[in-house]
């Protein structure tokens, strides 16, 4: 059996980064939020998508969707308002999002 890539090919970029959009969106946070939840100094969509690419080239893209869950864990825990100041969204709405997502990753992994 041949090994799976470890890079994201252009549709699933496209994929993830409509994906993140998305859930900042929904979340009520932004960019800047998910930057600093990663720790990367920089804030640009480009080191997102790169700071999650390394991730599931290191870890497996399970290890994305857990990463991601963790990020909304601490986002819960600090109120669930972003910087952006949404309000009105419910917190099981993004973190079933997150769990569809862990579930997709996981039956594509098998």
């Amino acid at each position: 059996m041949e090994p799976r890539s470890t890079t994201l090919g252009p549709d699933e970029l496209e994929q993830l980064q409509a994906f993140l959009k998305e859930w900042l969106r929904v979340s009520g946070r932004n960019q800047s939020d998910l930057a600093r939840a990663l720790g990367l100094t920089s804030t640009r969509m480009l080191s997102l998508l790169e700071e999650l690419v390394l991730i599931r080239r290191k870890e497996g893209l399970a290890a994305v969707a857990e990463c991601l869950c963790a990020v909304e864990a601490v986002w819960a825990r600090d109120g669930g308002v972003g910087q952006s100041g949404l309000t009105g969204v419910k917190p099981e709405d993004v973190e079933l999002q997150l769990d569809l997502l862990l579930n997709q990753i996981r039956l594509d992994a098998t």
